[in-house]
């Protein structure tokens, strides 16, 4: 349906995109994510004929983007960021003005409107004045807008921005039901959204495709797994427990998590959920299980791994670094990230505020922004003992 080759878009010096190929198939639902930046607001508009491509070529439905214009503008429904309406309208009057744009003839224009109303759910504010509706339901008017020339293809540019949390569950709901009658290509900086709504992901990072495939594909090829928490009473003997919980199928390996209270912590990396088998081996242990939990990365971490160029961590892994050990201390891990924490914060603290000459004995230093302290000669940039007064500010020569 839609088949992008060596898309490249420059403006002047700046590079937006850069060698973009990727397809998608009729009836697919594919999140397009990326950074601020990274181009993804660009191809939907060379993909929605609203700018050319440098090189590189786009089709929709067959047709090219450049040399076909028109007849990829019938096939498709844009939705941009901001969506173009004008606030004097009333909303039957800008879905009749659009219907004639797209050369919809009278009697079509009489059929799609109330239909395309009731599909987006804003059927009751038809007379409204779209100046004085809400952000949602003029996002509901886009929806509409973007609907009526019956669109095989819709390309949705952040649909949910600016909506409160109920807009955005019931523009979610209407995402899921126009997934299953078009082909969407829907860009979102909710990560939770497109996790819930696509199957596949499109990941740009600095003009380029980072990574393209479904959600679990991404988690296997690049998340680095998913693994296993059990928090069990296993008696005194845990080397035979980790053994007997590496020999189970699928389990990569076993990591000592130590002792919480009178339980133990377990980690099993693993490629899937195995929380029935170690269940079940727990029973036949006859082990009291507090906690077995099984996670994988989200859609957010690889995210910020692939996009964002960041260090990616196994999920839990901050909760296993400062895990307590059996003597109640943090683990030399949790130690050591405690140390790095105080350093990055201490130290330009440190450079920015030396520290005050003759202070008295047992005081706390604070900062006392109480600007009727010493009237207006007060420097509220200095601390100042809590218990005592502060130097006499110097008098002006």
């Amino acid at each position: 349906m839609i088949t992008v080759r060596d898309l490249t878009r420059r403006f002047g010096p700046h590079t937006a995109i850069e060698g973009l190929s990727f397809h998608l198939e009729r009836g697919e639902v594919v999140g397009f994510l990326g950074p601020n930046g990274a181009g993804k607001s660009t191809t939907m508009r060379i993909l929605s004929g609203y700018l050319p491509a440098t090189s590189g070529s786009a089709e929709v439905a067959g047709f090219d983007v450049l040399r076909s214009s028109l007849e990829v503008r019938r096939r498709i429904g844009y939705l941009p960021e901001s969506v173009p309406l004008y606030a004097e309208h009333r909303v039957e009057e800008m879905l009749d003005f659009q219907g004639r744009l797209h050369g919809l003839s009278r009697s079509e224009r009489r059929a799609r409107i109330p239909r395309v109303l009731e599909r987006a759910g804003i059927n009751d504010r038809s007379r409204a004045i779209i100046g004085a509706l809400s952000r949602g339901q003029r996002q509901r008017v886009g929806i509409a807008v973007a609907l009526l020339p019956d669109p095989e293809v819709l390309i949705l540019d952040e649909p949910t921005s600016g909506l409160d949390p109920i807009q955005r569950l019931e523009m979610r709901k209407l995402l899921v039901e126009l997934g299953r009658e078009h082909t969407v290509l829907l860009s979102s900086h909710i990560l939770p959204e497109i996790e819930a709504l696509c199957p596949r992901v499109i990941i740009l990072a600095k003009g380029h495709i980072a990574a393209d495939g479904t959600q679990d594909e991404l988690v296997r090829k690049l998340g680095g797994g998913a693994r296993l928490r059990l928090e069990a009473l296993v008696g005194p003997d845990v080397a035979t427990a980790m053994r007997l919980l590496k020999a189970l199928p699928g389990v990569v390996d076993v990591r000592d998590g130590g002792r919480l209270g009178i339980h133990h912590v377990f980690y099993l990396p693993c490629a899937q959920d195995l929380r029935e088998d170690v269940g079940a081996l727990a029973h036949a242990k006859r082990w009291a299980i507090r906690e077995l939990s099984w996670q994988r990365p989200s859609l957010e971490q690889l995210f910020a791994r692939i996009a964002l160029d960041l260090p990616y961590e196994t999920p839990g892994a901050e909760s296993e670094r400062q895990e307590p050990q059996a003597d109640g201390s943090a683990s030399s891990a949790s130690r050591a990230a405690g140390a790095l924490v105080q350093l990055e914060v201490s130290a330009p603290l440190a450079a920015l505020e030396p520290a005050p000459a003759a202070a008295p004995a047992q005081s706390k230093i604070v900062y006392n922004l109480n600007p009727f302290d010493m009237g207006a000669s007060r420097d509220l940039s200095k601390p100042k003992p809590i218990d005592g007064p502060a130097a006499s500010p110097k008098e002006d020569a």
